[in-house]
């Protein structure tokens, strides 16, 4: 292989060690040409790209990209399922296991989102349900007892409403006398003309005597 060439495989697996942060590493010395072209494809269909490498360009890419925790996987034929962003884990950890129990390859480790993974470790992710479905139950698990909370909050608000409500509805089959109390007082000030007669009765009294002659004035 020329120089060149190498170059060009180590950027390319430089890149996807950089992008990838979950890929499983198999022995594939069992495999077939036409095994692993259907593996590559069942894998593909899970967001995974399955690439059989050279350990030592493989070892070069891992140091630039900083994924050191791989060199240790890189002993004998090695492949490795790259996951897209898009992919799932479990589907691919499946897919990896099923071929691993044919005995046409043996699966190494990996990394899981920047965690080292042993063989056991990848198997026992197989063996989860589907992504789409712990995410479904982890999302129940979250939204349980805030729902919970919501309920426990909201109850005292809702009776206290429905009190209200009922409040109104009784005092409307009544008839709310509150405005009927309220007129005596708006009529107080009308009353007050008839609290002055006293003192109109006074002033009467000292109203000035007619100044129209008397009798006696007159035969004088």
């Amino acid at each position: 292989m020329l120089r060149e060439e190498k170059e060009r495989l180590v950027a390319e697996l430089t890149e996807r060690l950089r992008t990838s942060e979950t890929l499983i590493v198999a022995d594939y010395r069992g495999l077939t040409v036409t095994d692993i072209d259907k593996l590559r494809s069942d894998l593909l269909a899970h967001g995974a790209r399955f690439s059989v490498v050279k350990n030592t360009l493989t070892r070069r890419a891992a140091e630039a990209a900083g994924t050191t925790e791989l060199l240790a996987l890189l002993e004998g034929p090695t492949a490795i399922a790259f996951l897209e962003n898009e992919g799932d884990p479990v589907a691919v950890a499946k897919a990896l296991n099923d071929a691993a129990r044919a005995q046409v390859l043996s699966i190494k480790g990996g990394v899981l989102e920047g965690t080292t993974m042993t063989a056991e470790a990848v198997k026992e992710l197989a063996s989860l349900p589907p992504v789409d479905t712990i995410r479904a139950q982890i999302a129940g698990a979250i939204l349980s007892p805030l729902t919970t909370v919501v309920m426990l909050l909201s109850a005292p608000l809702q009776d206290l409403a429905g009190l209200i409500d009922a409040r109104i509805r009784q005092l409307e089959e009544q008839g709310d006398t509150s405005a009927a109390e309220a007129e005596p007082a708006a009529e107080a000030p009308a009353e007050e003309p008839a609290a002055e007669g006293p003192a109109a009765e006074d002033a009467e009294e000292t109203r000035p005597e007619s100044t129209e002659p008397t009798e006696e004035q007159e035969e004088s």
